[in-house]
This record gives structure tokens, C-alpha cells and sequence, in this order.
């Protein structure tokens, strides 16, 4: 597995694991087979480990914690989110979550970009990890949160940095129009940028990975697969795109993407792997994984040959940003 570090000299791992589907993301995982899974992924050269106490209500963060139990603490990175604190959800057992993971709501997400927010997520987390520090910490998703998030949120965290309680900051949402502003205007040292820098749209080409090139700002991509569609030969029936029922334009035009791929010789899920990491501005390409076959699968694909002339076979159909044509 490649490494390509940070500005702030963190390793990051080519491709990171993202740990949302070991949550039970649309379908319940078993603690065995989310243990199976971390296990494959670090017998593979994984290194780098995404989570969040979104993710089925901490479980992701639970799991794996015990998961990494054991293994040498220096040898791994590993990320988690703060602005989402877990609150009592009295009656909420008896149901499960209402934001697509196969968990009881026996607590519930309230946004809290405060100071005592983050500090208290963050301490629930490294709970949670059973580990005493977390390597890079996200503000996630602050969408509707701009104010606390860019002043109180950022503020707490690059406290939190310069005190070397945590080795890098950012910011992890699935848009770049605010993840611009926050680059341009805060002092974060990078970016998770989900399902906007993919085959399917490199919107992120406009605004995001300028301004990130102009500050000095680390780009990782998460959502590759934009929900999985991009995960498969030809999207499923059940396909979901940003966690809804797929558009029937963006079903058609991932149905070319996938015809245009197997004319120039390859698959569409090999190409929407080796894509991002195309771009030497992107650190690390999180895949969000829940099987040791997956894990396996996701190396296959990372590491088979491409044909020459893929990339400007799919800008020529008009498929692609023509930039991404003179890489």
C-alpha cells in the first residue's frame, strides 16, 4: 500500500478505510465479521482509518476500537468528527435509527459546534476507541452551522492542535462550496470532501482543489462510489446515490460511464477506484468497506492495470472533465 503524507507529516495510506457500512449502514454487520473485516484491511497494508460517532450511533467508532486493540498505536492513522454529540433518546431502543443504519436509536445525534461540544465529542470518541488520541479531527457536515462551525468549531480545534493533543484539523462534508470557504477563511491543515471529486462529478475541479492548492490544504476524497453507485458493473436496482433513490440522468449517465470503460478495456469499478488517486493533490481515497471480500475486492481493483487511453477515451465522450484529460 502507498503512502502519500501530509503537509503536516501525516502518512496517510493511498486508500483509507472508511468505517460507516462496519456500522450497519443500510444492513445490519455482525461484531465477528466488522472484527474480520479491520483484520483483512490491515493484512492488506490499510493504515489509514476513518470513523465518526455518526456512524450507527458510535458503533463504527466501537468497533473499531477493539479491532485495532493490540496493534501498534505509531503504525496507524486514525480520523474521527466532531459537531454530532449522542444524547439519550428515551423510547428509542425499541426502534431502530432514522438516519439508515441497522442500530437501536437508543441515543440520538444533536448538532453542537461549541466549544464544550467538540471537546466533549471528542472525549466521548477517544472513550469509544479506547485509544488516549485520535490523529486528525473533521468538523462534520456543518452545512447548516457555518457561524459556530467556522469560529468556535475551528477555534477549539487549532487549540486543540497546538497543544499536540490532536495532529491535524479539517473539515468533512459531501459539497465543496463550503469546504472552499473554509479553506479560504480558517486555518484547517485539510479536507474530506465525499462523493464531489468522483468518476461520476469532479465538481470539487472548480472551486475546492484550487483554493486548497493556493492555502496549502490536503484533499482527501471519500465517496468514490458516490453510495455505492460506482461499486458495480452496472448500477443495481436498488442503487442509491448520496443515500437516495438514484436520478434516472445520473443512472444514464453511469450506465455510459460503465459502456465507455468496457470499450476502452476495463471496468467501471476499477476505473472509479483509480480515479481520484489520479490527482497528486488527492492524499488518500477513503472506501467505505464491510467484508473481508470487500476489502480483497477494493486492492483488486486499486492495483489492476488500466488500458492506455481511458481517461481521454471518457473526456472525448463527453464523461469527464476535460481537465482531467491532461493528467
Amino acid at each position: 500500500m502507498q503512502v502519500r503524507t501530509t503537509r503536516r507529516g501525516i502518512p496517510l495510506t493511498e486508500l483509507g478505510f472508511g468505517t460507516a457500512p462496519l456500522a450497519g449502514l443500510f444492513t445490519p454487520v455482525s461484531d465477528e465479521q466488522a472484527a474480520a473485516t479491520v483484520d483483512a484491511a490491515w493484512e492488506a497494508g490499510f493504515r489509514y482509518f476513518d470513523t465518526a460517532p455518526h456512524y450507527g450511533l458510535g458503533l463504527a467508532e466501537r468497533r473499531l476500537g477493539a479491532a485495532l486493540a493490540g496493534r501498534p498505536r505509531d503504525e496507524v492513522v486514525v480520523s474521527t468528527k466532531v459537531g454530532r454529540l449522542l444524547v439519550p433518546n428515551p423510547g428509542g431502543e425499541d426502534r431502530l435509527d432514522d438516519n439508515g443504519y441497522a442500530v437501536p436509536a437508543s441515543v440520538r445525534r444533536r448538532f453542537d459546534f461549541s466549544r464544550d461540544g467538540v471537546l466533549r465529542s471528542l472525549e466521548e470518541s477517544l472513550g469509544r476507541l479506547g485509544l488516549d488520541r485520535v490523529d486528525i479531527v473533521y468538523l462534520h457536515d456543518p452545512a447548516e452551522h457555518w457561524e459556530a462551525a467556522s469560529t468556535t468549531g475551528v477555534d477549539t480545534l487549532v487549540e486543540l492542535r497546538d497543544q499536540g493533543v490532536i495532529r491535524a484539523i479539517g473539515v468533512g462534508m459531501n459539497q465543496s462550496a463550503m469546504l472552499t470557504e473554509f479553506v479560504r477563511r480558517t486555518d484547517i491543515d485539510l479536507v474530506l470532501v465525499a462523493g464531489r471529486y468522483s468518476l461520476l462529478e469532479q465538481g470539487a475541479l472548480a472551486d475546492l482543489l484550487p483554493a486548497a492548492a493556493e492555502r496549502g490544504v490536503d484533499v482527501v476524497a471519500g465517496g468514490i462510489y458516490n453510495s455505492g453507485l460506482l461499486g458495480r458493473q452496472r448500477p443495481a436496482e436498488d442503487a442509491t446515490y448520496d443515500y437516495a433513490p438514484v436520478p434516472a440522468d445520473i443512472r444514464a449517465r453511469v450506465v455510459r460511464l460503465a459502456e465507455a470503460c468496457e470499450a476502452a478495456g476495463t471496468t467501471l469499478p476499477v476505473a472509479a477506484t483509480r480515479f481520484p488517486l489520479r490527482n497528486r493533490q488527492i492524499t488518500s481515497a477513503v472506501l467505505g468497506l464491510r467484508s473481508p471480500d470487500e476489502v480483497a475486492e477494493a486492492v483488486r481493483r486499486a492495483t489492476a492495470p488500466l488500458p492506455d487511453g481511458l481517461w481521454p477515451a471518457l473526456v472525448g465522450a463527453g464523461l469527464l472533465d476535460p481537465r482531467e484529460g491532461e493528467r
